[in-house]
C-alpha cells in the first residue's frame, strides 16, 4: 500500500512537472517573439564581402558571409549592430567560355545577431571592387596634422563627406551627415544606373561608404548586376546575379555591397 501511493503521487509530480514545462515554454516562446528583432522592408545594409566571389573558381553551394560594417538604425530605436554577420550560399555558377562571360548567382537569406538569427530577402542594390572601398577611406586632401575624424572625404557614387560636424553633400546640397563608422543618408533613386525609387523616403540609411544615389557596379570591369522585377514569381527569391560581358567575375575580398531589404 505504502509503493503504491507513493507511485502515485511521483507520477502526480512528474504531470505537474510537464504541465508547467510547456507553459513555461509557451512563455519563453511568446517572450522571444516579442523581442524578436524586427528589419522594415526597403531597410539598407552595407556590407564587407568576407570572401572572393569568382565564377571561375567558387562552387556551388558553398557558404559566404558579408560584415554589416555600420550600426543600421530600426524602429523604436533599436539597431543591427556593426559587426553583425549575414550568411548566404552560392546558387548557381556560370565560368566564361569562348565569346559568352561568366556569370554567379548567390543569396544572403539570415542575420546573425549576437542572440538571435533573422531570416531576411534582399537584393543588391550596389557593389564596389576593393580599391574603391579603400580610395573612399582616403581623405581628398592630405594633411598629416588632421584627425581622421575631421577628414574630408568622397564616397563610392561622388557625394563629399565633411567629417568633424559637416554635413554629406552631392550636387543637389546636403543629404545626409557623417556618424562613427559611417554615414546617415537619405538614398536616392538613380534611373540612369537602373535603380529608381526603393521605398525609403526620408528615412536616413546607414550607407558606410557609399553615395545617397549609388546603384550598379564601380570598378568591377565588365560586371553588371542582373535587374529583375522584385515581385516576379520567376524570379528566384532574394537570389542576385552578377554577370560579365567578357571574361570571368573576380570579386575580392572586402568589396562593400549595398543590400536592401525586400521582405523579413
Amino acid at each position: 500500500m505504502v509503493r503504491a501511493k507513493l507511485r502515485i503521487q511521483t507520477n502526480q509530480s512528474v504531470f505537474r512537472g510537464v504541465k508547467f514545462g510547456a507553459v513555461g515554454a509557451l512563455l519563453f516562446a511568446t517572450a522571444a517573439m516579442q523581442a524578436a528583432t524586427v528589419v522594415p522592408d526597403s531597410t539598407v545594409l552595407p556590407v564587407y564581402l568576407n570572401a572572393a566571389l569568382s565564377s571561375r573558381k567558387t562552387k556551388l553551394g558553398q557558404l559566404i558571409t558579408a560584415r554589416v560594417m555600420q550600426d543600421v538604425p530600426l524602429p523604436g530605436d533599436a539597431k543591427i549592430p556593426a559587426g553583425a554577420t549575414l550568411a548566404g550560399q552560392v546558387t548557381a555558377v556560370q565560368p566564361a567560355s569562348g565569346s559568352h562571360g561568366g556569370s554567379i548567382s548567390f543569396r544572403f537569406d539570415m542575420l546573425r545577431l549576437p542572440h538571435e538569427h533573422v531570416r531576411l530577402i534582399v537584393h543588391l542594390r550596389a557593389i564596389a571592387s576593393t580599391w574603391e572601398v579603400r580610395h573612399a577611406q582616403l581623405p581628398l586632401t592630405i594633411d598629416p596634422t588632421a584627425a581622421a575624424n575631421s577628414w574630408t572625404t568622397v564616397q563610392i557614387g561622388g557625394d563629399v563627406v565633411y567629417r568633424g560636424g559637416g554635413p554629406v553633400m552631392n550636387r543637389s546640397g546636403v543629404v545626409g551627415k557623417p556618424v562613427e563608422n559611417g554615414v546617415l543618408v537619405r538614398l536616392d533613386s538613380n534611373p540612369g544606373r537602373g535603380c529608381r525609387g526603393d521605398g525609403t523616403g526620408e528615412r536616413a540609411q546607414a550607407l558606410w561608404l557609399f553615395s545617397s544615389d549609388a546603384c550598379g557596379t564601380y570598378d568591377l570591369q565588365n560586371v553588371t548586376i542582373v535587374r529583375t522585377d522584385r515581385t516576379s514569381a520567376s524570379a528566384p527569391t532574394g537570389e542576385i546575379t552578377l554577370r560579365s560581358s567578357k571574361g570571368d567575375i573576380n570579386v575580392r575580398t572586402g568589396a562593400g555591397l549595398l543590400l536592401l531589404v525586400d521582405a523579413p
